[in-house]
Protein backbone atom coordinates (compact mmCIF):
# COMPACT_ATOMS: atom_id res chain seq x y z
CA UNK A 1 0.00 0.00 0.00
CA UNK A 2 1.24 3.68 -0.75
CA UNK A 3 0.34 6.50 1.15
CA UNK A 4 -1.23 9.50 0.10
CA UNK A 5 1.30 12.19 -1.63
CA UNK A 6 0.55 15.78 -1.65
CA UNK A 7 0.59 17.06 -5.51
CA UNK A 8 0.15 20.44 -6.87
CA UNK A 9 -1.82 22.81 -4.57
CA UNK A 10 -1.56 20.47 -1.68
CA UNK A 11 -3.88 17.92 -2.54
CA UNK A 12 -3.51 14.37 -2.49
CA UNK A 13 -3.54 11.81 -5.28
CA UNK A 14 -6.81 9.85 -4.43
CA UNK A 15 -5.11 7.12 -6.82
CA UNK A 16 -2.52 6.85 -4.42
CA UNK A 17 -4.64 6.05 -1.35
CA UNK A 18 -6.43 2.75 -2.19
CA UNK A 19 -9.29 2.78 -0.31
CA UNK A 20 -9.88 -0.08 1.73
CA UNK A 21 -6.98 -1.98 1.14
CA UNK A 22 -7.44 -3.81 4.66
CA UNK A 23 -10.93 -3.25 4.49
CA UNK A 24 -13.44 -0.36 5.37
CA UNK A 25 -12.93 1.91 8.74
CA UNK A 26 -14.90 4.83 10.59
CA UNK A 27 -12.89 8.35 10.49
CA UNK A 28 -14.28 10.20 13.00
CA UNK A 29 -13.07 14.01 13.46
CA UNK A 30 -13.50 15.82 16.64
CA UNK A 31 -12.51 19.52 17.58
CA UNK A 32 -14.10 22.39 17.87
CA UNK A 33 -15.91 25.03 15.38
CA UNK A 34 -13.31 26.90 13.11
CA UNK A 35 -10.43 24.47 13.77
CA UNK A 36 -10.15 22.98 10.48
CA UNK A 37 -12.17 19.79 10.79
CA UNK A 38 -14.42 20.29 8.00
CA UNK A 39 -11.68 20.92 5.60
CA UNK A 40 -9.78 18.20 6.69
CA UNK A 41 -12.42 15.68 6.56
CA UNK A 42 -13.46 16.89 3.00
CA UNK A 43 -9.91 15.77 2.02
CA UNK A 44 -9.42 12.78 3.42
CA UNK A 45 -12.96 11.63 2.35
CA UNK A 46 -11.58 12.73 -1.38
CA UNK A 47 -8.21 10.80 -0.41
CA UNK A 48 -10.14 7.92 0.66
CA UNK A 49 -12.61 7.84 -1.95
CA UNK A 50 -14.97 7.93 1.06
CA UNK A 51 -18.88 9.73 1.84
CA UNK A 52 -17.94 12.36 4.61
CA UNK A 53 -21.16 12.68 6.42
CA UNK A 54 -20.98 16.15 8.70
CA UNK A 55 -23.46 16.34 11.69
CA UNK A 56 -23.97 20.30 11.94
CA UNK A 57 -25.95 20.40 8.47
CA UNK A 58 -27.98 17.40 10.11
CA UNK A 59 -28.67 19.57 13.32
CA UNK A 60 -29.87 22.68 11.38
CA UNK A 61 -32.05 20.96 9.36
CA UNK A 62 -33.65 19.13 12.35
CA UNK A 63 -33.90 23.02 14.22
CA UNK A 64 -35.85 24.03 11.07
CA UNK A 65 -38.35 21.90 11.81
CA UNK A 66 -38.83 22.59 15.06
CA UNK A 67 -36.65 20.65 17.23
CA UNK A 68 -34.75 23.11 19.40
CA UNK A 69 -32.62 22.74 22.59
CA UNK A 70 -30.43 19.63 23.10
CA UNK A 71 -32.27 17.24 21.11
CA UNK A 72 -31.27 18.05 17.79
CA UNK A 73 -28.03 17.56 18.62
CA UNK A 74 -27.71 14.06 19.73
CA UNK A 75 -30.72 13.36 17.21
CA UNK A 76 -28.16 14.63 14.46
CA UNK A 77 -25.41 12.74 15.86
CA UNK A 78 -28.24 9.43 16.26
CA UNK A 79 -29.04 10.19 11.91
CA UNK A 80 -25.20 10.45 11.01
CA UNK A 81 -24.63 7.50 12.92
CA UNK A 82 -27.43 5.62 11.18
CA UNK A 83 -26.41 6.87 7.79
CA UNK A 84 -22.53 6.09 8.19
CA UNK A 85 -23.95 2.34 9.29
CA UNK A 86 -25.33 1.96 5.54
CA UNK A 87 -22.43 3.10 4.30
CA UNK A 88 -20.13 0.52 6.28
CA UNK A 89 -22.27 -2.25 5.74
CA UNK A 90 -22.02 -1.57 1.40
CA UNK A 91 -17.99 -1.34 2.15
CA UNK A 92 -17.30 1.62 2.06
CA UNK A 93 -15.38 3.69 4.74
CA UNK A 94 -16.85 6.63 6.17
CA UNK A 95 -16.01 9.75 7.12
CA UNK A 96 -17.68 11.50 10.24
CA UNK A 97 -17.52 15.51 10.34
CA UNK A 98 -18.27 16.57 14.16
CA UNK A 99 -17.73 18.81 17.32
CA UNK A 100 -18.08 15.57 19.01
CA UNK A 101 -17.79 17.37 22.46
CA UNK A 102 -18.39 15.41 24.71
CA UNK A 103 -17.71 11.43 25.80
CA UNK A 104 -22.02 10.14 24.85
CA UNK A 105 -21.14 11.78 21.35
CA UNK A 106 -18.25 9.61 20.58
CA UNK A 107 -19.79 6.70 22.12
CA UNK A 108 -21.51 6.52 19.14
CA UNK A 109 -18.94 6.02 16.57
CA UNK A 110 -17.10 3.09 19.27
CA UNK A 111 -20.26 1.08 19.33
CA UNK A 112 -20.77 2.07 15.47
CA UNK A 113 -17.44 0.62 14.31
CA UNK A 114 -17.93 -2.68 16.81
CA UNK A 115 -21.03 -3.23 15.85
CA UNK A 116 -19.42 -2.87 12.01
CA UNK A 117 -16.94 -4.62 12.68
CA UNK A 118 -14.64 -2.35 11.15
CA UNK A 119 -11.80 0.07 12.83
CA UNK A 120 -12.13 3.25 14.22
CA UNK A 121 -9.80 6.13 14.11
CA UNK A 122 -10.03 9.28 16.10
CA UNK A 123 -8.73 12.50 14.32
CA UNK A 124 -8.73 15.38 16.66
CA UNK A 125 -7.98 18.93 15.31
CA UNK A 126 -7.26 21.88 17.36
CA UNK A 127 -5.84 25.08 16.65
CA UNK A 128 -2.56 25.81 18.73
CA UNK A 129 -2.79 29.47 18.10
CA UNK A 130 -5.88 31.31 19.54
CA UNK A 131 -5.73 34.53 17.84
CA UNK A 132 -5.79 32.48 14.68
CA UNK A 133 -8.69 30.35 15.58
CA UNK A 134 -10.42 33.43 16.70
CA UNK A 135 -9.80 34.97 13.35
CA UNK A 136 -11.30 31.73 11.56
CA UNK A 137 -14.36 31.56 13.55
CA UNK A 138 -14.67 35.64 12.85
CA UNK A 139 -14.37 35.43 9.27
CA UNK A 140 -17.47 33.11 8.86
CA UNK A 141 -20.43 34.44 6.94
CA UNK A 142 -22.19 35.50 10.09
CA UNK A 143 -25.43 34.02 9.19
CA UNK A 144 -26.24 32.24 11.96
CA UNK A 145 -24.96 29.10 10.71
CA UNK A 146 -21.90 29.50 12.21
CA UNK A 147 -21.25 29.86 15.89
CA UNK A 148 -19.28 33.17 17.41
CA UNK A 149 -15.96 33.45 19.12
CA UNK A 150 -17.97 33.67 22.13
CA UNK A 151 -20.12 30.41 21.79
CA UNK A 152 -17.11 28.87 20.59
CA UNK A 153 -15.12 29.74 23.78
CA UNK A 154 -18.52 28.12 25.82
CA UNK A 155 -18.46 25.14 23.66
CA UNK A 156 -14.52 25.03 24.47
CA UNK A 157 -15.60 24.90 28.09
CA UNK A 158 -18.34 22.64 27.82
CA UNK A 159 -15.56 19.98 25.85
CA UNK A 160 -14.47 16.75 27.33
CA UNK A 161 -11.10 15.54 26.77
CA UNK A 162 -10.95 12.56 24.74
CA UNK A 163 -9.69 9.61 26.39
CA UNK A 164 -8.13 6.92 24.29
CA UNK A 165 -6.39 6.23 20.71
CA UNK A 166 -6.51 9.17 18.68
CA UNK A 167 -4.50 11.33 16.27
CA UNK A 168 -3.74 15.13 17.28
CA UNK A 169 -3.59 17.74 14.53
CA UNK A 170 -2.50 21.26 15.00
CA UNK A 171 -3.92 23.24 12.33
CA UNK A 172 -1.78 26.11 13.21
CA UNK A 173 1.05 24.43 11.89
CA UNK A 174 2.27 25.02 8.29
CA UNK A 175 3.25 21.55 7.50
CA UNK A 176 0.35 19.94 5.37
CA UNK A 177 -1.17 16.77 7.92
CA UNK A 178 -2.65 15.20 5.44
CA UNK A 179 0.10 13.03 4.78
CA UNK A 180 0.25 12.19 8.19
CA UNK A 181 -3.35 11.35 8.51
CA UNK A 182 -3.00 8.58 5.53
CA UNK A 183 -0.60 7.05 7.31
CA UNK A 184 -2.70 7.10 10.89
CA UNK A 185 -5.41 5.54 8.45
CA UNK A 186 -3.86 2.64 7.45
Amino acid sequence: MTSGVPGPGGTVDPGAVRAGADGPLLVAFAGLPGVGKSTLAARVGTALGAPVLPVDPVERALGRYGLVGDVPGMAAYGAVAGLAEVQLKLGLSVVVDAVNPVASARGLWHDLAERAGVPLRVIEVHCGDEAEHRRRVEARLPDGEFPTWEQTLVRRAEYEPIIGPRLVVDSAVAIDPLPAILTYLH
